[in-house]
Formats: structure tokens, C-alpha cells, sequence
């Protein structure tokens, strides 16, 4: 499989896990419309999660880089690492980001910011200690490719759907709780109401697992897609195969992190690390269980390398 085709299908497979996470949580805002005869909750849930999403996406990346402990950089302090983001960012025709260095020994880098121009690429002093000029580019290039395909504004988007299933459900368990029925029973002609009416609640209250296991699903794919664009962007995908290798060796985790941001970063920043190259790290990617996958922020390693080891220029 070359770049391009690589990208596209990733692309696909994202469109797809979008579409579907808006059914699914039109579904759910119908089941308790059904239930209750009235989509208030639906619309109250819809405002909530809106405002708090807005908050999160206009300051967010000060947030993120503050509690990573991050420190804005010019020119002058890392040459290497400025000239390295300059000219990716001209050659995928995006803005300057701005550039954090966060001082830490576990190698990692991120990228935040709700849009190219408001962009900032933060790496780990590990990172820049441990890494070759053409890996130090490919994992610039992946950043960089989560700022050209606006991943920032699509996650967010994807945490208010999720924080609206996550809100009406709440709401819904707390009224039965209280006792604040929904739909009068004397209305439901006939077992067939009934039973739907049981699996809707059994539907609302699992809705939330369901909302983060795709907004996971939506999080590894895009994973993917940077690895491909950022391999496209500087035409040797070994580069950055190179680099998830040095960086999975790494067991240490980030010392200033949470689960909450985990996601930002081009490996999982809470530690554990195995050589994925070797026979037993590759044996433990297969063996992987479903479910870990599931719940996993990123792809495994293993498997990216694999991708990108296979790719052709």
C-alpha cells in the first residue's frame, strides 16, 4: 500500500466513525424523546455540553501546554528544532506554529490548538535528546498533519457529542432514581411497547461506554492518518518508524500528565514501554485483548511501525 492510498482509507474510516457516532447520538436523543414525550432534555443536554466544549476549545491549548509544564521557545534557544518545524510547516503550507520544549525525559511531543493559526507543536527534552534529525522530522510531520486535518476542532466537536450522551444520560437515571417516570404505560398498547421501553433504558444507560468507545475509535484512526500525512510530508516514512521505536523503549511515563490529555500526544504518555520490534513485543501486539484495544487512546506501536515500515514513496 503506498501514501496516498494509506491516507485516503484512513480518511474513509474516519468520515465513517463520524456518520456514525451522529446517528447514534440522534438515536439516543430520540429514545428519550420517545420516553418522555419531549426532547427538553435533549436540548438542555445539547446546551451544557456546547458551552463547556466552547470553553475547552478556546483555551484549551494554554491549559494543556501550562499543565504540561511546557516553555514557548525562539529561534535562538533551539535552532534544530525551530529550522525542523519552519520548514514542514512551509512545505504542508500551513502557518508557523508556535514551539514548546517540556522538560521531561520521556520522549513524546504533541500538538494543540484549535486551528493552523493558532497552532503550537510541543516536544519533551527526551525527545530531542534521543532522536536523529530525520526522526525529530517525522515526528514533526505527524504533528504537524494533526494541525493541517484540524483534528483539534474534530475532536471537540466529537467530545460534545459525547458529553451530550453522557448528559442526557445522567439526567435519565437520575429522574428514574427520583422517580420521575417517562412515558405513561396506559399509552403502550401491547407487549411489543414494552419490551422497546425496556431496551431503550438499558440503550440510555449505556450510551456513555458506547460514546467513548467510538470517540477512541475516532481518536486511534486519527493516529493513522497523521502517521501517513506526516510520512507523505517528508517522503521517508522509515523517519518516523524509527522514531515510535525509540520512543515505545521508553518506560518511563510523562511525569505532568492525565488521562484527560493522554490523547494529545503521538504515544501514550502513561508509560509502559517494550520494543516493539522485538518477538515478544510484536507477539504482544497480536495478543492484545479486544477489549484493551477498545479503551486505548492510541493504536499499538507495533502496528504503526508496521504500517509505515510497508508504505511505499
Amino acid at each position: 500500500m503506498n501514501l496516498w492510498t494509506q491516507a485516503d482509507a484512513n480518511k474513509r474510516r474516519s468520515v465513517f466513525l463520524i456518520l456514525g457516532f451522529v446517528v447514534f447520538v440522534v438515536a439516543v436523543g430520540w429514545l428519550i424523546s420517545y420516553y418522555y414525550s419531549s426532547p427538553v432534555i435533549l436540548f438542555v443536554a445539547i446546551i451544557v455540553a456546547v458551552v463547556q466544549s466552547l470553553v475547552s476549545y478556546f483555551s484549551g491549548d494554554k491549559i494543556v501546554l501550562a499543565a504540561s509544564g511546557a516553555r514557548e521557545i525562539a529561534k535562538k534557544d533551539n535552532p534544530l528544532l525551530w529550522n525542523v518545524v519552519e520548514n514542514l510547516a512551509i512545505t504542508a503550507g500551513l502557518p508557523q506554529p508556535k514551539v514548546y520544549i517540556i522538560p521531561d525525559e520521556a520522549p513524546n511531543a504533541f500538538a494543540t490548538g484549535r486551528d493552523p493559526e493558532h497552532a503550537s507543536v510541543a516536544v519533551t527534552s527526551g525527545l530531542l535528546g534521543r532522536l536523529e534529525k530525520k526522526e525529530l522530522e517525522g515526528v514533526i510531520a505527524h504533528e504537524m498533519s494533526h494541525v493541517g486535518n484540524f483534528d483539534i476542532r474534530l475532536m471537540t466537536i466529537v467530545a460534545i457529542l459525547v458529553s451530550v450522551v453522557a448528559l442526557v444520560s445522567q439526567i435519565f437515571v437520575r429522574a428514574q432514581w427520583f422517580g420521575f417516570g417517562g412515558r405513561n404505560r396506559s399509552e403502550n398498547e401491547g407487549g411489543g411497547s414494552g419490551v422497546m421501553a425496556i431496551l431503550g433504558i438499558v440503550a440510555i444507560i449505556l450510551a456513555p461506554i458506547v460514546a467513548m468507545i467510538v470517540q477512541l475509535a475516532i481518536s486511534r484512526k486519527r493516529e493513522f492518518l497523521a502517521d501517513a500525512d506526516g510520512a507523505l510530508l517528508t517522503r521517508y516514512p522509515d523517519g518516523l518508524a524509527d522514531a515510535l521505536t525509540k520512543i515505545s523503549r521508553y518506560s518511563e511515563p510523562v511525569r505532568r500528565v492525565s488521562s484527560a490529555t493522554a490523547h494529545l500526544y503521538i504515544s501514550n504518555p502513561l508509560g509502559g514501554g517494550e520494543d516493539p520490534t522485538s518477538p515478544e513485543g510484536l507477539r504482544g501486539a497480536r495478543k492484545q485483548s479486544t477489549l484493551s484495544k477498545l479503551f486505548s487512546t492510541h493504536p499499538p506501536i507495533a502496528e504503526r511501525i508496521k504500517i509505515l515500515r510497508g508504505m511505499d514513496v
